[in-house]
């Protein structure tokens, strides 16, 4: 069980038995808007998975990736007349477009100077939505028309529901199969070390590149959701805020984890409404219960859990 658990295929399946079970156990819409909320944030959180868990680049811009597939959806149909679903594609071709130029000489540097680059270019693409009011509205941020597919409307938290745990599952299926290929191997060689890849013949830039737009396209995906889910985008969408919480959630759940991405978007999403009993001392106890979890468990959740099941039987 252990090792089905901790195998990147029966991640998936664990993931879809999840989201296939959930609503039998929810009670009111309220608590399915939550549970998709969870999907988006954890579909943005196994793309960055893959960049910092698994070939180790840091990036402390992402939302604006995230932020550009936000904007896609609400600009393409307000702005140029394209249907939301072409302007989805659109969105997320950008990102991972910008993503290849910008990450060509970014992903040169490393450590705290990549850390920096990437935050640049988050703060960027948050500034340039603020200021182009003409065509993101501006600070107060814009409607985003509803998803229509073959006159159906995409609308409302049930089907958002099924929406995002399909695709999160699709996602996570991808980044499965990505682990276990080559692909994957060079990945893992890169985190461990650039230098010891680079000798046994893996193309460290090329790589590290494929990372970067692979997440981009992830975040960019997330973001077009949570402006179709929510009829409504702001510039917060791409904020530096935004990206802290995406790294939170990686670091939380655990790097180099698929299931510990869900668990990391869960634990964000939901104890925030739980710790509002508290009112006032809300953030103070969300702050302390993060910190005991890194505490005690410092490589992650599910890795953490996952090893200490190993050293138990």
């Amino acid at each position: 069980m252990r090792r089905f658990a901790a195998s990147p295929y029966g991640v998936v399946v664990l993931i879809a038995v999840l989201v296939a079970a959930l609503p039998a156990v929810l009670p009111t819409t309220f608590y399915v808007r939550i549970a998709a909320l969870v999907f988006i944030f954890a579909l943005a959180v196994v793309g960055l998975n893959l960049l910092m868990g698994f070939a180790g680049q840091v990036s402390l811009g992402h939302a604006g990736f995230f932020g550009i597939g936000a904007y896609a959806v609400a600009i393409g149909p307000t702005h140029l007349g394209i249907p939301s679903w072409a302007a989805f594609v659109i969105g997320v071709a950008l990102a991972a477009l910008i993503a290849f130029l910008v990450g060509r000489p970014i992903l040169r540097l490393k450590g705290h100077y990549l850390a920096v680059a990437t935050l640049g270019l988050g703060i960027l693409i948050a500034m340039v939505m603020t200021n182009e009011a003409a065509w993101t509205g501006g600070p107060d941020g814009m409607p985003v028309p509803r998803l229509e597919l073959f006159g159906w409307r995409v609308r409302g938290p049930v089907t958002w529901y099924w929406v995002s745990g399909i695709t999160l599952v699709i996602g996570a299926w991808i980044a499965a199969n990505l682990i276990a290929s080559p692909t994957g191997r060079a990945f893992r060689a890169i985190h461990d070390s650039e230098t010891a890849a680079r000798v046994l013949g893996v193309d460290v830039a090329r790589y590290k590149l494929l990372a970067f737009v692979l997440s981009a396209a992830y975040a960019a995906v997330a973001g077009a959701y949570l402006a179709l889910f929510d009829g409504l985008v702001t510039p917060d969408s791409a904020g530096f805020l935004r990206s802290i919480e995406f790294v939170t959630m990686a670091v939380l759940g655990g790097l180099g984890s698929i299931f510990g991405s869900v668990v990391g978007a869960m634990i964000l999403t939901v104890l925030p409404q739980v710790l509002t009993v508290f009112h006032d001392y809300e953030h103070i106890a969300l702050g302390a219960i993060m910190i005991v979890f890194m505490i005690f468990l410092r490589a992650g959740i599910v890795p953490s859990l996952l090893t200490f099941l190993r050293r138990s039987s």
